[in-house]
């Protein structure tokens, strides 16, 4: 059977497709119809890119939003660590200097220093205190308010985004709205001062007094040494080296008397005595001559044998000498054993017993007599040798010469002698003073121990409203479609209401050197008070104040190196007994203080998972946060009424107040306030109250 047109004869329709289709080419219909469907494709198109983008552009300023409130949460968290940085390092630097100064009251010619560096440790401790107790109350408050200060800085920061057309309306959330911080260095932690300062001034005291008499010590002691070796022209060194042949180690010299002991003249004496005793001779072979070297013999054996056993001893706070002065003229011989001793020979003459130099003395024409001592002839037992004339005053007259003129040996070492007894004397008073200021250290530095004990423990836990997160929460107002786009391809009507939601938390960002918590603090207070300002903390004082804060991070170990570095160069002007011991106790309490690291990490917001916010934060269910979305007042510009909307009840006082968080003192005189201004933050753009 043929086909339809073939049977008839008439041209076949195709089913209408012949009206586009012809001989293998489009129609003219064609053609027409697929322009218009080209045209009405792309103004549809274009109308749905407007409206994605509209619908994109509340999603953006949501992020805005949230990453505004966070921002908030993670500059007090600046704050928060600057303020426990400047009480903590204000502490240490308080007690280093205190310490500093109660040790300096040890070192000689530095207790006026000494007594500035203690005064300015003590008034930096008071105004830590004062310190302190701004910053606790300023961070209460400020943590109260923290709600509403993100609120209103994200309701400004999703208002600024504001266009001709579209108008925004959004707040944040903090997530949660309640604070877990500690606060331990901040709150309730007043150092004790009443003890330390009333510990300090005895001890200041007590070390004025310990100086005055240590002056008197060192200058009794100078007079020792200027007999012995420290007069320019004739000394005991000088005489001894001229009158005797000891070698030169028996016989040194010191050029000062803080390097120089007492001792040192005693075996001076021994050795000249020695050399004197073993080497005299008599100056002449007349009997008189060998009389006199017997005498001279007779006062180098007594005196050899008075400082052989003769010596300074300091033992256990009492200080003993058991040098006495040598016989200087026959007087003072009677009162010695060379007068009482029975050394010299005797012989029985017929006129009776008579005393000689020697036994060879020519006098002698007897029997042999006993050893008889020179206090026999005046006491009548014996007689003088009418030949060689021999008596006591043979034996004073020894010394006489030579103790009574610089050139004599005896001069010398009688004025050491009288000069170490007043030494001695003195010494023991300064020993007995040195007793009473080691008590009056071991005093205040229990005080000290006790005063720096609120500095220990641990570091803040800084934990606000928002610590988990912002959640943001934005309207945009209803917008018509452009002109340009209303053509007869593709009506529309524009884009009603519609919102967004995003969230935002805070990320640790590594602490270097140059960016922590600190140097970000320093950057911005540098605008604030000038590049010759406080930002180096370098004036006076304030000197170690700075080094301490700008090491927050390592407390312990920043007070431990510094205050062991200020203690070491005291060290090498001289401290004296007391003063290293207190050395010792201060810097082992500095060392045992245990101060817990920091991290000096700065927190920068960051976008994050909106639902996961609200879980962490014990929201009631993350639906509630999309029931306070449509709750928000689409297109207003009352931040009270848009932070009322997302759950703050803000009174007009939270708007007014302008919180004072602390007071930082500077260089100089003078604080640097902390302060907030919750109508700078919630000032809105296009109006606001």
């Amino acid at each position: 059977m043929g086909r339809a047109g073939e049977q008839t004869g008439r041209p076949c329709a195709h089913w209408g497709i012949d009206l586009f289709i012809e001989e293998g080419a489009y129609t003219t219909v064609a053609s027409a119809v697929a322009m218009l469907m080209v045209l009405a494709l792309l103004f549809s198109a274009t109308l749905a890119v407007w409206s994605a983008g509209r619908s994109g552009d509340v999603q953006a300023n949501a992020d805005t939003t949230a990453l505004a409130g966070a921002n908030v949460v993670s500059s007090y968290h600046t704050v928060a660590t600057v303020l426990d940085a400047c009480a903590l390092s204000m502490g240490l630097a308080g007690f280093a200097m205190t310490g500093v100064g109660m040790i300096g009251a040890f070192v000689p010619g530095a207790q006026s220093a000494a007594a500035k560096t203690l005064d300015a440790g003590i008034d930096m401790l008071e105004a830590r205190n004062t310190f302190v107790a701004s910053a606790s109350r300023g961070l209460k408050t400020l943590e109260g308010s923290l709600p509403y200060l993100v609120a209103a800085n994200a309701t400004r920061a999703s208002t600024a985004q504001n266009t001709e057309s579209i108008t925004y309306t959004g707040s944040a959330l903090a997530a949660p709205a309640t604070s877990a911080s500690e606060f331990p260095a901040l709150e309730g932690s007043q150092i004790a001062l009443d003890d330390l300062t009333q510990e300090s001034q005895e001890l200041e005291q007590a070390a004025d007094d310990l100086s005055q008499i240590s002056e008197e010590v060192a200058a009794k002691k100078e007079a020792a040494w200027l007999a012995d070796c420290g007069r320019n022209g004739r000394n005991m060194q000088e005489r001894a080296a001229r009158l005797s042949g000891i070698a030169a180690e028996d016989n040194p010299d010191f050029a000062s008397s803080t390097v120089w002991e007492p001792n040192v003249a005693l075996e001076r004496g021994r050795a000249y005595y020695r050399w004197r005793y073993e080497h005299d001779e008599p100056e002449g072979q007349g009997v008189e001559a060998r009389a006199d070297a017997a005498a001279r013999h007779a006062f180098y054996g007594y005196a050899l044998q008075m400082l052989e056993g003769a010596q300074v001893v300091e033992r256990d706070g009492v200080i003993t000498s058991t040098v006495e002065l040598l016989p200087k003229n026959t007087d003072e011989v009677r009162r010695t054993t060379l007068y009482t001793d029975a050394v010299w020979p005797s012989s029985v003459e017929d006129d009776g017993l008579t005393l000689h130099f020697s036994s060879s003395c020519p006098g002698v024409a007897g029997a042999q007599g006993p050893l008889i001592a020179l206090a026999s002839i005046e006491e009548g037992s014996a007689r003088e040798c009418p030949v060689c004339k021999f008596g006591v005053g043979d034996v004073g007259k020894a010394p006489a010469a030579s103790t009574s003129i610089d050139n004599g040996f005896e001069y010398h070492l009688r004025a050491y002698t009288l000069a170490l007894d007043e030494y001695v004397a003195a010494r023991q008073r300064e020993l007995d003073e040195q007793a009473r200021a080691r008590g009056e250290a071991e005093q205040a530095g229990s005080a000290f121990e006790q005063a720096i004990s609120a500095l220990s423990g641990k570091r803040p836990r800084i934990a606000p409203p928002g610590r988990n997160g912002c959640i943001a929460l934005v309207v945009a107002s209803a917008v018509d479609s452009p002109d340009e786009l209303e053509t007869p391809f593709a009506a529309s009507e524009g884009i009603t209401e519609r919102g967004a939601i995003s969230a935002a938390a805070l990320a640790p960002d590594r602490a270097t050197r140059e960016n922590n918590v600190l140097s970000s603090f320093f950057s911005s207070l540098e605008e604030r008070v000038g590049s010759g300002g406080a930002v180096g903390l370098v004036d006076s004082v304030m000197d170690l104040w700075g080094d301490l804060l700008v090491s927050y991070g390592e407390a312990g170990a920043g007070v431990d190196k510094a205050f062991g570095d200020i203690v070491d160069g005291l060290e090498g002007l001289g401290l004296g007994p007391v003063g290293s011991w207190l050395s010792e106790r201060l810097q082992g309490i500095v060392r045992a203080l245990g101060i817990e690291p920091v991290d000096l990490s700065q927190r920068k917001p960051v976008l994050t998972d909106s639902a996961r916010v609200a879980q962490a934060s014990g929201m009631q269910g993350y639906v509630n946060v999309q029931t306070v979305l449509r709750d928000i007042p689409a297109g207003s510009t009352d931040p009270k009424a848009i932070v009322r909307a997302v759950g703050y009840a803000v009174e007009d006082r939270i708007m007014s107040m302008e919180l004072t968080v602390a007071e930082i003192p500077l260089p100089g005189g003078g604080t640097l306030p902390l302060t907030v201004r919750v109508r700078d933050i919630a000032s809105l753009v296009g109006g606001g109250t």
